[in-house]
């Protein structure tokens, strides 16, 4: 099953279960969904059935990087219940992203990618996360592994 399907099942149980908050957080990822494939409408990259699961992906994880931001703002303002709340739209969200790799993992993936792509310097580092991001899409966070694949490709 489609992640797009994934999303409107969850929405129908929410609705049927009169969960108010997840229902919300549902209909804001569906949201989300749906201007992305007005925006691809028309455009070579769209098609009938709408964005890819690749795309939606994409679109899950930054919500949450969005959530995860809004959170640590409202934490530093004081506002604990506001950051309750992202953290629990951040919970649905990451329902329908797969399993995050962990550091180790995460590591060895970098590993794997610099030998596979026999990246030795600095200027190897757009292959090197090419590799990683067809690979690991939405199962790690590129912006802490650019700076990991720099720091084994210059020292």
């Amino acid at each position: 099953m489609g992640l797009r399907n994934r999303v409107n099942t969850a929405l129908k149980d929410a609705m049927k279960s009169k969960e108010a908050d997840r229902l919300s957080t549902l209909r804001l990822i569906n949201a989300a969904i749906k201007d992305r494939d007005i925006a691809v409408r028309g455009t070579e990259e769209g098609s009938p059935e709408g964005v890819s699961d690749d795309e939606v992906l994409a679109i899950l994880a930054r919500m949450v990087k969005q959530r995860q931001e809004s959170a640590r703002a409202y934490e530093e303002g004081g506002r604990l219940d506001l950051a309750e709340r992202e953290q629990a739209e951040i919970a649905v969200i990451e329902e329908f992203l797969p399993r995050q790799l962990d550091a180790e993992e995460t590591e060895a993936a970098v590993d794997a990618a610099i030998t596979e792509t026999e990246a030795a310097t600095i200027r190897d580092m757009g292959r090197v996360m090419a590799a990683l991001k067809s690979r690991y899409a939405g199962r790690m966070d590129f912006g802490k592994v650019g700076p990991m694949v720099k720091d084994r490709l210059c020292g």
